[in-house]
C-alpha cells in the first residue's frame, strides 16, 4: 500500500493542493454546471483514495464511471497538465473495483428489505402525507407484533390488506387503520413496483462488507452502482436508497476513533435528489448521521451543480468544497454565484464571485481543512488528470469483469423464504368457510385467526440468527428498535 496518507487534487504551476487523508471523513462537495468536469473530479478523488487503501461507493449516474477500472491513455492535452502541476509519477493504471445495479443487468443486484428500510424512508419514498405515514408506521408495528416478516413488497401488501380486514380489532392498540389510507399506499405500492422497485426489495440483502474491501495490493474496492436506468424511471428510489445505505452503515460500522484515513467514502451524484421534498423530520436525521458518522470513519462527497441545492445545516459540515464553474446569465444566476461565493474562506489573491463564472473545464475553486481541521482560503487550481480511462468501458469488458468478480454468484439468485405474504396466506387457507348459521359470528372466526396467529410465529433461533435485523416475534418485536433513519422508536439497532 502506499504509505502516503494524502490525495493530490490538482494545483497550479507553483504548488500542489493535496487533501489530508485524516480530515477526509469531514466529508465534501463537487459542484458546478453540467460539463465543467465535476465526473472528472469525482474520478480522480476516487482513484486517490483507492491508492491509499480506502473502499470506495460511488454512484454512477451518467454511466461514464466504469472506466476507473481500466488503464487510462495519455495524449497532449494531459501531458501539458501534468507539467504545469509538476507531477512526476504518474502512471496509467486502473483501480479495483466491482460493479453493482439493482435492476441486475449491468452489475450485482443489490437489495435490502422492507424491515431493513423502515417506516420513516418508505413513507418518503412513497411520498406519503402525515395521515398514510402514521398507518404505515402502524403496519411495521403490528407486523413486529405478530412475527411477521416484512421482506419484499408482496408482504407488504399482503400486511396492509390484512390490517383493514382486522381494523376494528386493530384500533384499541394501533389507532384507526383508515380503509382509504391503506387503499392510498397500497395504490403507491403499484406505482414504486412499475418502476422496479421490486428488484431492490429482497432476499438476500447487501452486506455492508462487500463494499467495505481491499485487494491483494492494499489498494481500496471501488464499488460503482450504476444509477443511469434509476435516475431516469424512479429517482425517488435512488435518492432513498442512498439514505438508506448512510443509514446501514451509519448503524453497523464500528466507531475507528482519530484514524488516519477513512475507513470508507461515499460520493453522491445528483446529491439534490436526495432532499428534494424530502419531509423535515428526514431531512433533521440526515444532518444528524452526516455529524455522526465520521466517528465510523466514513466520508461523504455530494455532488451537485450547486451548493445551494444542500440543506444549510449539511453544507456546513463539509470540510473539501470543490466548485467548477457557473454560469450567471439572469440576475437570479447572479445572486445565486454570489451566495456560494460566500461559503468559501476568502482569499485576498482571488476574487471568488469573478473566477466562479470565469473557470475553463476542469479549473476548479478548492478548500480544504488543514491538518487542524480549520478551513483553508479558497484556491484557484487545475484538477489532476485521472490515471484510469475517462468515460465507459464496453459492455463485452463490463461482462469479463463481472464473470471475474469475487462476489460473483452471491447475490444473483432470488431466496423467497416464507415471511408475512405466506403466513398470511397459511392463515386464510386454515380457517374454514363460513356456514350460514355462522355468517353473524366474524368476532369468534377472527379470535380463531389470533389463535392460530401465534403458532404460525417464526422459530426462536431464526430470529437469533437474524440478529434482530428483520422483523421478529411478538414478545421481542416490541423491544425491536430500528435504525437512526428507519425507526420506530428513533434509536440504533
Amino acid at each position: 500500500m502506499n504509505q502516503s496518507v494524502d490525495v493530490l487534487i490538482g494545483g497550479t504551476n507553483q504548488q500542489q493542493l493535496k487533501l489530508n487523508a485524516k480530515m477526509a471523513n469531514r466529508h465534501g462537495i463537487i459542484s458546478g454546471a453540467t460539463g465543467s468536469g465535476k465526473t472528472v473530479t469525482l474520478q480522480v478523488l476516487a482513484e486517490g483514495f483507492s491508492r491509499i487503501g480506502v473502499p470506495v461507493f460511488m454512484a454512477d449516474v451518467k454511466g461514464d464511471l466504469s472506466g476507473i477500472s481500466q488503464p487510462g491513455s495519455q495524449n497532449s492535452k494531459i501531458n501539458a497538465r501534468l507539467e504545469t502541476i509538476r507531477i512526476g509519477d504518474y502512471q496509467n493504471r486502473g483501480n479495483p473495483a466491482i460493479f453493482w445495479d439493482i435492476f441486475g443487468n449491468s452489475g450485482h443486484p443489490v437489495r435490502t428489505t422492507i424491515s431493513d428500510m423502515g417506516p420513516l424512508l418508505l413513507s418518503n419514498l412513497l411520498e406519503l402525507n402525515d395521515t398514510q405515514s402514521g398507518i404505515l408506521y402502524a403496519c411495521f408495528r403490528v407486523a413486529d407484533d405478530q412475527g411477521l416478516l416484512l421482506l419484499d413488497l408482496k408482504d407488504l401488501r399482503s400486511m396492509l390488506v390484512w390490517m383493514s380486514d382486522n381494523a376494528k380489532q386493530l384500533k384499541g392498540e394501533y389507532g384507526n387503520i383508515s380503509a382509504a389510507s391503506v387503499g392510498a399506499i397500497q395504490r403507491r405500492l403499484l406505482v414504486l413496483e412499475q418502476q422496479g422497485a421490486s428488484h431492490f426489495f429482497g432476499e438476500p440483502a447487501i452486506r455492508l462488507c462487500d463494499l467495505t474491501n481491499t485487494d491483494f495490493f492494499g489498494n481500496g474496492v471501488v464499488s460503482i452502482l450504476d444509477a443511469t436506468k434509476l435516475v431516469s424511471k424512479s429517482p425517488r428510489l435512488y435518492a432513498t436508497f442512498l439514505l438508506w445505505l448512510l443509514s446501514e452503515m451509519f448503524e453497523e460500522l464500528p466507531e475507528v476513533g482519530d484514524a488516519d484515513r477513512p475507513q470508507l467514502v461515499l460520493f453522491f451524484d445528483e446529491a439534490h435528489l436526495l432532499f428534494n421534498r424530502a419531509p423535515i423530520a428526514l431531512v433533521d436525521k440526515v444532518e444528524q448521521v452526516v455529524r455522526l458518522i465520521r466517528s465510523k470513519g466514513v466520508g461523504i462527497y455530494f455532488v451537485s451543480q450547486s451548493p445551494l441545492d444542500i440543506p444549510t445545516e449539511i453544507l456546513g459540515q463539509l470540510g473539501l468544497r470543490i466548485q467548477h464553474v457557473l454560469r450567471a446569465f439572469t440576475p437570479k444566476d447572479k445572486r445565486a454565484v454570489k451566495a456560494v461565493a460566500e461559503t468559501f474562506r476568502p482569499n485576498p489573491k482571488v476574487n471568488t464571485t469573478t473566477a466562479i463564472t470565469e473557470l475553463g473545464i476542469g479549473e476548479a475553486l478548492v478548500s480544504y481543512l488543514d491538518s487542524q481541521g480549520t478551513p483553508t482560503p479558497v484556491e484557484r487550481i487545475l484538477i489532476r488528470p485521472p490515471e484510469s480511462k475517462i468515460g465507459p468501458i464496453t459492455n463485452n469488458l463490463r461482462s469479463q469483469h463481472l464473470s471475474r468478480s469475487p462476489i460473483k454468484g452471491k447475490y444473483d439468485k432470488t431466496i423467497d423464504r416464507e415471511s408475512a405474504y405466506e403466513m398470511l396466506k397459511q392463515r386464510a387457507e386454515s380457517v374454514e368457510p363460513e356456514t350460514p348459521s355462522q355468517s353473524g359470528s366474524r368476532n369468534t372466526t377472527k379470535q380463531v385467526n389470533k389463535t392460530r396467529r401465534r403458532s404460525n410465529r417464526q422459530s426462536v433461533g431464526e430470529a437469533l440468527m437474524k440478529s434482530a435485523a428483520r422483523s421478529i416475534g411478538s414478545q421481542i418485536g416490541r423491544q425491536l428498535i430500528r435504525g437512526i433513519m428507519g425507526s420506530l422508536l428513533g434509536g440504533r439497532r
